[in-house]
Parts: C-alpha cells; structure tokens; sequence
C-alpha cells in the first residue's frame, strides 16, 4: 500500500517516542537503542528513522504509543485483521524489540537482590512486566472492585473485564486452525520469546526468574492479568501435572524463604476443586493480604508428635486448618501427615468419602488447596484447606462446590484465590447488575419476560431480583441504594459459594466433623 509522506513521518516519530520511553524506563540502553531502532524500522518497512526533534515526554505507559503504531501497522496492512487479538500479537512482537534479553533480566534481578534486597528485585521485575505492557494495567483497570462485609470479614469482589472477547470471525477462524503442540501449554518456558498465533498470546515480551525450590528448576514470571498485587504464577521447569505431595509443602516453605515479602498457594490437584491449568504444575503467589489470611483463629489444637507447631481451625466459610511454628521441617512433616491422613479419611456422616469405586477402579476424592506465608511473629504458617470433589445425583457439578441455586453469580471451580477470599465473577455480571439496579430504582420494570423467557439475559437472576424487591417493598431506590445493596448481596452470594465448597460445614454438626477428624489424626484441643 502507497503511504503518504505524513503516514511515514507519523510511524517514524512514533517508533522514536517509544524508544525514548523504553530508555527512561530502564527496558534499552544507549547502545541498545540502535539495534531496536533498526529493528523497528524493518518491521514497518521504514527506510530511514525520524529525521526531526522528537518532543521530551514522560509517560506511565506504552499503551498510547502501541495503539498508534498498531493502527499505521493496519493501514500498511501488517495485521491480518483490526482485531483485539491480532493488535495483541504485534503489540507484544514491537514490545520485545524494546526490551534486555530474558538473561539480561535475570541477571538484573540477581544483582539488585544481592546488593540491595529481594524486595527491591521484585520492585524492579513487576515494573518492567508493567512497562513492557506484558502486565496489561490498561485493560486489569477496567475491573470492578469492592470489599463485602460478612461474619468473616470483608470479602474481595472483582468482576473481570480485562480479558478481551473474541472477535466472531476469530472464533469462526479458531475452529478451522491445525492443532498444534507447541508450546505444549501457557505456562512452559518455550514461550519465552514465542510470536503466538489467534488460539495462543504472543509472548515476545515475556521475561521470567529461574528459581530453585527442593532442588528441582522452576521460574517465576507475573500473570498478563493481574488479579491481585504482584499476582505471580511459579512453574515446573518441566510440562508435569499438578500433583500435591509431601514435596509440595517443602516447596512452598523453600519459596517463603527466599521471598519473604510473598505468599504462595497451590490449587489442588483433583478436577472439580483444582484450577484451571492441571496439566502443568505450579503454584501463585504475590504481594497481598487475602481476607483469608485476616481470619482469626478459633480453636487452638496441638499435637504430640509435633510440640513446636501451633494449630488451630480457622473463621473462615471453608474448612481451613492453619499451622505455625518456627520450625520449617517440623511444620513440613506435620502437613505431609495431614496430606496423606487427610487423603484416606471418610466420615458418611459428614458426607466426605474419601474414595469411590466403580468398575473395579478406585477414585480419590480427598486433596488440600496449601498457602505459605511468613506471618507477623517471625514463623512459618501454613493454611490448609480441605477439599473433596465428590458429585451426587442431587449435586452433580460437585457436593462442595457452589450449589446450582448460586450458579448466576458463580459456577466455576473455587481455585485458590477464591479460597482465600478474592472472587472472579465473570464479566457478564456488570451490565446484569447495572439492569437489576434499573429495577430496583424503578427506571426498568421486572417483566413478565424476564421471569419466563429462559434467553433473557436476567432470567437466571428472576428469583434473586425477586426477593430484593420483597425485601425492599419494591422499586424505590436511589441509584446509590440500588448499586450498594447490589455489591452488598454479591458479596452474600460469594460467601454462600466458600459456604458450599467448605467440607466441614459451619454449623454445630460440621465443626463436630471437623473436630472428630482432627482427633483422629492425633490432635487434641487446647
């Protein structure tokens, strides 16, 4: 396509504005700024660079910049399509001509942790991770965030906005692609570098930390799409599936102690109360205070075999036992214990069968969702979660799983940042609550459509719509009224959701339960 001599002068201004960014934020050096110059040149088909003064400018990010180039990048026809995911694509391609080799970056880190702190290392890692854009803190913004009070505490609600739909062609076009094995999934090392294609994210910006935990080689990178402060994913070296073991404990505490200023949790291993990724072992970590590590304790246990660790069940809707102690082997030993008691404990009573059988072949049911953290007193602390993954015919989705009565506002697997606290609701949940607060203040009626007509986007909510009007004798609320009985009855429905996934139930009956289980492992109350 012929470009006007405007169009050329615009890309070559704008590559230049970028380079001035990458090098006030520490991504290239000097010397490096020729060769990402030149490269950028060669991927927009530019002769020569910008020949004019190029305006001094201090900018937060490189989105402004990115979002001209990928439009020029179109007109010159560089993307296939205008979409979201082929924008994405190149923007990560142009990023990583911008940017230290993956080396260089370790390197960095390694030197800032030794002469200065692990702290400060981390500092420097997740703020290049924002301003290589891989961190995309324009779109995580777009989230909606608030606290909910409970009898547990405030929970954390998010509704997630940040990751972008597919374009209907794209999801025409993914249905027609080869199947391909590389990269065997999003969390191997071989995306380092990887230019991507519309079923799999560009990962040219892409930079991780080697880490070493129990002898065996894992990195650390920052999720593109933070949930939380300093949201890490640490991943096998290897493509290994996700499998809770003693060795996983040792892991977890080898972490806390190389970075101290961080938790780290895994999701259990089994479907239905794992995560996402169960193909690739790894663990999240971070830099923030859950709810549920806010959660005081209730009942103080101890154990004979294991003296300097303190115990106790705490407040909290799911069924979380939390260790301590000073003593990183004692604490590891002891949870190892409980791992492999846990695993073959069965109380009908309780509902929890550990195994089932069916055509001669035994099925676990028991597992442990784990989080490590370093705690206020100097000590080790460990909070176990207990899990089960049973169905029924009455549940089938899952017996400690949220209930098909919640599905509306949450039906997926409760992972470990849930357990802890921080829902993710699903982004159809913020134009469904902005016309239920339209019913509840009285500006939308609620139809006859809505309550009958299966399609409508409000049907699964009619019941719930209903007993707010009840409650409230009808349609009179301020917009303000409407917006915070909405977050306040999320919050509710979140914490029936933790209320369902706990094995123990919080009634007199389940703490009973919860009791004869920790007797029976050898644990008496204080």
């Amino acid at each position: 396509m012929e470009r006007t001599v405007e169009a050329v002068q615009h890309t070559a201004l704008t590559i230049e504005r970028l380079l001035q960014f990458a090098q006030q934020n520490g991504l290239v050096e000097q010397l490096d700024v020729y060769t990402s110059r030149n490269a950028l040149l060669d991927l927009f088909g530019l002769a020569e660079p910008y020949q004019g003064e190029v305006p001094t400018e201090t900018l937060s990010s490189p989105v402004a910049l990115l979002e001209e180039l990928l439009d020029d990048a179109f007109a010159i026809g560089l993307l296939e399509e205008n979409t979201t995911t082929y924008r994405d694509l190149l923007d990560a391609r142009i990023m990583g001509l911008v940017m230290p080799r993956p080396s260089e970056v370790v390197h960095h880190f390694r030197y800032t942790a030794k002469s200065a702190s692990i702290e400060a290392a981390t500092n420097y890692f997740y703020k290049q991770s924002i301003d290589s854009n891989y961190i995309r803190m324009d779109r995580i913004q777009k989230n909606e965030y608030w606290l909910a009070a409970t009898p547990y505490g405030n929970l954390e609600i998010t509704i997630n906005l940040s990751k972008p739909e597919k374009d209907p062609k794209e999801i025409a076009l993914l249905k027609t692609l080869p199947q391909s094995s590389y990269p065997l999934c999003l969390l191997c090392v071989d995306n380092l570098g990887y230019a991507g294609r519309v079923n799999h994210p560009a990962r040219q910006n892409l930079r991780v930390i080697p880490l070493e935990l129990d002898g065996e080689k894992w990195y650390l990178q920052y999720s593109p799409y933070v949930y939380y402060n300093e949201h890490s994913i640490i991943f096998h070296e290897k493509h290994i599936p996700m499998k809770t073991t003693a060795n996983t404990f040792y892991r977890l505490l080898d972490f806390i102690e190389q970075f101290p200023h961080y938790f780290i949790g895994s999701n259990a291993d089994l479907p239905i109360v794992g995560g996402s990724i169960l193909n690739h072992d790894h663990f999240q970590g971070g830099r923030h205070q859950f709810p549920m590590e806010k959660a005081p304790s209730e009942k103080a246990f101890s154990h004979a075999d294991f003296e300097s660790v303190k115990a106790a069940i705490v407040k909290w809707p799911m069924s979380v036992l939390r260790l301590s102690s000073h003593s990183k082997q004692q604490l590891y030993k002891l949870a190892s214990k409980l791992l492999e008691d846990w695993r073959a404990y069965s109380d009908a009573e309780a509902d929890v069968l550990a195994f089932s059988d069916k055509d001669g072949q035994r099925t676990p049911h028991n597992t442990i969702t784990p989080i490590a953290r370093n705690n206020a007193r100097g000590e080790y602390e460990l909070d176990l979660v207990l899990r089960n993954n049973r169905t029924s015919q009455e549940h089938p989705d899952g017996i400690f799983h949220p209930h098909q009565h919640l599905h509306h506002i949450k039906k997926e697997n409760i992972g470990l940042i849930e357990v802890m606290g921080l829902a993710v609701l699903p982004g159809r949940l913020q134009e469904e609550l902005a016309d239920i607060a339209k019913i509840l203040t009285g500006e939308a009626e609620f139809g006859r459509e809505i309550q009958s007509e299966a399609s409508h986007p409000l049907h699964k909510h009619a019941g719930w719509i209903e007993a707010m009007l009840l409650a409230k004798q009808g349609a009179s609320l301020t917009q303000a009224e409407a917006n915070a009985l909405l977050q306040a009855e999320v919050g509710s429905k979140f914490m029936d959701v933790l209320l369902d996934a706990g094995v123990f139930k919080r009634d007199e009956a389940g703490q009973a339960a919860f009791g004869r289980f920790l007797a029976a492992v050898g644990f008496a109350q204080q």
